[in-house]
């Protein structure tokens, strides 16, 4: 196949000004199964630093019960021929993930997807893990993570630091502002930021909230202080109201809105306290709302994802995920481990034109968890005979 390819900037957040890199790639996606023939990207960077040849790898995953949706790259980005077959287009669209510090959670996994079919990707990172998100994407430590279906690399066009907690300037604490772990970076407050892409790209047509927080996780409610749960309120779910009101208005009509949320909002998780189960339980009650007047007000779908559980940093903080994914394996219709890969496949399908009539949902991408009434690993049900993925 013969492949088109555009130069675009790298930008990377520095304290007031950006250091510009300039990546080479293909990178358009129809999601179906099968690989496509690797290319090969090439990441020059303008502050000097020798050129780096990226070639294309293979990724093999040795557990069985892993199977992976595979996102397949079949286009350029400036070329703008009909794909054939029913695609997830998204040439020409523009991102912005809120929450991606890392490369192996779902926000990350969600920009991969929403830049295999064809998008550009911004990203807000907070504020006390941008220096470290930044070095680590300067010096490749995530080319790995970064390579798309064809061969090429994402590219993130521009990194923002970002605290979604405050609103605005006048809504930051003394202490935060003189804290030395947000030494050196300014405009990171949800206005500001907002404020910041629309100088420096005029619209959006992709939001996503991959945002959560909750400072007494680990406590049962009952044990939660009122500061503990409302810090998982404001981080979680009142978040991503702040985004939406302060990006809906830079974001084009037809756009789209995504959240994550989690089963803890409808259904008992011992273990996962502090306030984060109603945290989540909001954001869903939000997504509705605010699917009804983002969507009269700006021609906005809102949804949210609720997705199973993943070995994320983020999710190990918890402190039981190795057992929730052991639970899902042995009682969800789908005997398999989720990946990250098929929540962000998940994701640009509604982002995509494909889901233009969906607006105020929740899908549930969990192998089918949410569907179950009881578990069945439970010896009450020893005699019964319950059909077993022959694999697992």
């Amino acid at each position: 196949m013969t492949t088109n390819i555009t130069n675009m900037h790298l930008a990377i957040a520095k304290a007031s000004a950006f250091s510009s890199h300039q990546v080479s790639k293909s990178s358009i996606a129809d999601f179906s199964s099968g690989a496509k023939g690797a290319s090969c990207a090439k990441l020059r960077s303008s502050c000097h630093i020798a050129s780096t040849k990226l070639s294309s790898q293979n990724v093999k995953f040795s557990d069985s019960r892993f199977e992976r949706v595979i996102t397949k790259a079949v286009s350029a980005s400036s070329d703008t021929k009909p794909l054939p077959g029913l695609p997830v287009d998204l040439r020409g669209k523009r991102a912005f993930i809120a929450g991606i510090a890392d490369d192996n959670g779902y926000g990350w996994a969600i920009a991969k997807s929403l830049a295999a079919a064809g998008a550009e990707i911004l990203v807000g990172t907070w504020v006390p893990a941008l220096n470290i998100f930044e070095t680590s994407l300067r010096r490749g430590k995530f080319d790995e993570s970064r390579v798309l279906p064809d061969g090429s690399l994402m590219e993130i066009t521009k990194v923002y630091p970002l605290d979604a907690v405050y609103d605005t300037p006048e809504d930051v604490p003394e202490d935060v502002k003189t804290n030395k772990r947000y030494a050196g970076s300014s405009k990171w407050t949800v206005k500001e930021v907002a404020e910041s892409v629309k100088e420096d790209f005029g619209s959006i047509d992709i939001l996503v909230h991959s945002l959560a927080n909750g400072p007494e996780v680990s406590k049962p409610l009952l044990e939660t202080s009122r500061y503990g749960y409302l810090a998982a309120i404001s981080a979680s779910s009142y978040s991503y109201v702040s985004l939406l009101q302060h990006f809906a208005p830079i974001m084009n009509p037809g756009g789209a809105s995504i959240s994550l949320t989690y089963i803890a909002s409808e259904r008992i998780i011992p273990g996962y306290g502090g306030g984060m189960s109603s945290a989540k339980a909001g954001l869903e009650s939000d997504t509705q709302v605010l699917a009804f007047e983002a969507g009269r007000k700006h021609g906005i779908r809102v949804n949210t994802i609720s997705a199973g559980p993943l070995r994320s940093r983020a999710a190990k903080a918890i402190g039981f995920i190795d057992m929730m994914i052991d639970y899902s394996l042995e009682n969800a219709p789908l005997q398999k481990e989720l990946s990250a890969e098929e929540v962000g496949n998940a994701a640009a399908f509604l982002a995509s034109p494909l889901a233009s009539a969906i607006t105020g949902a929740v899908l549930y991408v969990d192998n089918g968890l949410n569907a179950m009434g009881v578990g069945v690993d439970s010896p009450v049900f020893k005699d019964l005979n319950i059909p077993r993925d022959p694999k697992h």
